[in-house]
């Protein structure tokens, strides 16, 4: 049974919105947080098959396009939370 997930939407400041999707599976080992968002990165032992490791550097290039970051926490055993922050869409005359 696939675990449990979590997302949710708030406002963050003024000026930006924050995104957060959250699971509850094994958590990503400390070692490896600063590589997720690398090109073809997959943590050793933990990757299902079949990916190829493009899935978050690919979410990053997007966030970045619109002027946004994205980040991740994790704690073994409890699950990772990505948390994507983005401006605040503003109409221009």
């Amino acid at each position: 049974m696939p675990a449990p997930h979590h997302a949710s939407a708030a406002r963050d400041g003024e000026e930006t919105v924050r995104l957060s999707v959250a699971d509850t599976e094994s958590g990503i080992p400390p070692e490896h947080l600063p590589h997720v968002f690398e090109k073809f990165f997959r943590i050793p032992d933990q990757s299902r098959a079949g990916g190829t490791g493009l899935g978050l550097s690919i979410v990053r290039e997007i966030v970045a396009a619109h002027h946004g970051d994205i980040t991740c926490a994790s704690t073994l055993g409890h699950g990772t939370t990505f948390h994507v922050r983005l401006p605040v869409w503003r109409e221009q005359p």
